[in-house]
């Protein structure tokens, strides 16, 4: 199977160059080599029409700038990390962090000099840390917490002047969603619920954030009292309710313990920490009588992927793993 980056290089031949060039937009420079552009907020945005320096301040921007072969100045850390997102593995691993999620450090980014910086909702939502950041450099803000990462990657494709690679990056994604649902009529009935486990306690992803969207889009359904959005974060499950969590297949993932107020709590993301997370579950009453558990259908997945936020890759690693571990479990 091709994936996206496969796809996407054996497309438009690209190489890992850092610096923003190619792809089309509707705007165009002007005297100055600068474009004008419209963010998610309706704000218009006078920016380079060749950036050299970007600096993305959330999962999304940086997963998107990652996308369109755009290697970002510096960047921020993933939820309950103290790197990039874990699932970007070597793609990010040597970007700079000058920023945890709502924290970003201004003096560090103003060392780098960018000519650009890219956040959303899902990190900066305060508008003094925003004014501050505008004196930098130009900000343009992709989108909101729980909305749409097809519009949020599509203003970061803009920003960056590739709008025409980000549909092609879009597309490549619809494509491999139809080959994988192709395959997945034996699930068709069955129900999937998505959990992040945290010490001793359970949330859920809901039908907004991007694993939800991922099982949309391949028509895989959720449990009744998951079909639904919430807030555009994960919804905690009181023990008490624990059965809010039960369904024919669960993929569970952890942060390790950490959370956007508590990044230095430690453990890991991957589907190891998943494995040490699942042990906490075990001893917690009520979840070995969870009819998921009692049928040994809980997928251990990588919570850096599947209980947090990004964008094209992170959509497109979710449909590879589903099919690998459905197709495990058969």
């Amino acid at each position: 199977m091709i994936g996206l980056f496969a796809a996407l290089a054996v497309s438009l031949g690209l190489a890992g160059c850092g610096v923003v060039s190619g792809g089309s937009s509707d705007s165009t420079a002007d005297a100055q080599g600068n474009r004008t552009i419209t963010d998610s907020t309706g704000a218009e945005v006078t920016i380079p029409a060749s950036p050299k320096k970007v600096v993305t301040l959330s999962e999304p921007t940086l997963d998107g700038a990652l996308a369109l072969d755009v290697t970002p100045a510096g960047t921020t850390s993933g939820r309950g990390q103290k790197t990039a997102p874990g699932y970007l593995g070597d793609r990010a691993a040597s970007i700079p962090i000058v920023s945890d999620v709502a924290n970003p450090n201004f003096e560090e980014i103003g060392k780098l000099k960018p000519d650009l910086i890219l956040t959303d909702g899902t990190s900066i939502n305060d508008d003094a840390q925003i004014q501050q950041l505008k004196a930098i450099a130009p900000v343009v803000i992709a989108g909101e917490a729980g909305g749409s990462w097809r519009d949020n990657f599509g203003i970061v494709a803009d920003a960056l002047n590739k709008a025409d690679d980000g549909k092609k990056v879009v597309q490549n994604y619809d494509d491999h969603v139809q080959q994988v649902k192709s395959g997945l009529g034996t699930y068709q009935d069955k129900t999937f619920s998505i959990v992040r486990w945290q010490g001793n306690t359970a949330s859920l992803i809901l039908k907004e954030l991007l694993p939800g969207q991922a099982l949309e889009d391949l028509g895989l359904k959720r449990p009744e009292n998951q079909d639904r959005a919430g807030a555009g974060h994960s919804e905690p499950v009181s023990l008490e309710n624990l059965s809010e969590i039960d369904a024919d297949y669960m993929f569970f993932g952890t942060l390790g313990g950490s959370s956007v107020g508590n990044a230095d709590a430690g453990g890991a993301t991957d589907e190891q920490g998943a494995k040490d997370a699942l042990r906490q579950a075990v001893a917690v009453p009520g979840f070995t009588d969870l009819n998921v558990y009692k049928q040994q259908h809980v997928f251990l997945v990588d919570g850096s992927r599947w209980t947090s936020t990004g964008g094209p890759i992170l959509m497109d690693s979710l449909i590879t793993d589903v099919q690998q571990k459905l197709d495990g479990a058969q």
